[in-house]
């Protein structure tokens, strides 16, 4: 290979994991505002699935991947935040982060704090960042104060257990939801103040009995159809359903007079790169977001580590829901 080509996974077509392939790709120099960098790790998120089977439809071929960390290599015009050498990380779009080294924009990218590893660098931009605007910018009409209860959906998987552990360190009251006892077990070990196993109990009803029958605040849903009827059950009166996923599938119509059946409540859809708007407002919610860790109030787990040439394996145990915290490819 040339010192600038690159394996890639890239996708031909949408569908399953089979269609992710290991090619060579020629990466050339930075244009204006962007830079080259190398990777040491790479992030699997959840959107990288529906980016592959086209629930969120893209041009095609397509490399995948959304997060990674590693060494700038090279620095096109206007760009100076970042020099050649500095351990960076980041989430960006466009995709493209399966690969070992890639051109993208720099305004996602940021210096990675020398207390933090590469690996758990790519392991929490993407994910550490949903948690942090979740946490510190999607609120309820009321507010939250320390002593809320709030409801986590899939809290064992990478957000989840940022948030499990941010949600503690701000004084919330986290309900997490998990699939197993195992992973239940793990929520409440990163600081959920209970967890239920939704694969054994009425999620919804139980969330009424812990709340002493009024429900919570906020409801952070990323799971999507399987989760949606309860989630809005779980809600208190004027209270907030923040969907940013669909892991289960994608949430079917509803007729608006629904939500002042369940108590005059709220729904919104997010996600991260409308918060991520600016290169100002990337580098502040970064900067939260290495504080908690680099004060050692939320820890990142990296749970599963694959090579690049196995990414097929990391899908299917993805969405088997076999992993547990953050998963990372190795190129």
């Amino acid at each position: 290979m040339t010192p600038h080509s690159s394996r890639a996974v890239r996708i031909e077509h949408t569908g399953g994991p089979e269609q992710m392939q290991l090619v060579t790709l020629e990466v050339g120099a930075p244009g204006p505002g962007e830079v080259r960098i190398r990777h040491h790790a790479i992030g699997l998120n959840f959107i990288d699935v529906y980016q592959r089977s086209g629930l969120y439809p893209l041009p095609l071929p397509l490399t995948l991947g959304m997060e990674g960390a590693g060494v700038i290599e090279a620095v096109g015009a206007g760009v100076t935040h970042l020099q050649v050498g500095d351990r960076a990380a980041y989430a960006s779009q466009p995709p493209g982060s399966y690969c070992e080294q890639r051109l993208l924009p720099a305004t996602h990218v940021c210096r990675l704090p020398d207390s933090i590893a590469f690996e758990e660098g790519a392991a929490m931009m993407l994910k550490g960042l949903t948690a942090q605007y979740l946490l510190r910018h999607c609120k309820p009409v009321e507010g939250l104060e320390a002593g809320d209860f709030v409801l986590f959906h899939a809290a064992a998987g990478g957000v989840g257990l940022i948030a499990c552990q941010w949600a503690r360190a701000l004084g919330l009251q986290l309900i997490a939801t998990a699939g197993t006892d195992e992973k239940c077990a793990l929520a409440l070990a990163n600081g959920a103040a209970h967890a239920i196993n939704y694969r054994r109990e009425n999620f919804a009803a139980r969330v009424r009995e812990l709340t002493f029958g009024r429900g919570v605040k906020v409801v952070y849903d990323a799971v999507g159809k399987d989760t949606w009827e309860g989630s809005l059950d779980s809600l208190a009166p004027f209270g907030l359903l923040v969907s940013f996923g669909n892991a289960s599938g994608p949430v079917p119509p509803f007729a608006p007079a629904l939500l002042a059946a369940k108590g005059s409540v709220y729904v919104t859809r997010q996600t991260l790169f409308t918060h991520l708007s600016s290169r100002a407002r990337t580098q502040a919610m970064a900067d939260e977001l290495f504080a908690v860790v680099c004060s050692g109030a939320v820890k990142i787990h990296v749970e599963q580590r694959y090579p690049l040439a196995q990414v097929q394996q990391a899908h299917r145990a993805l969405e088997a829901r076999q992993t547990v915290g953050s998963t990372v490819l190795l190129p």
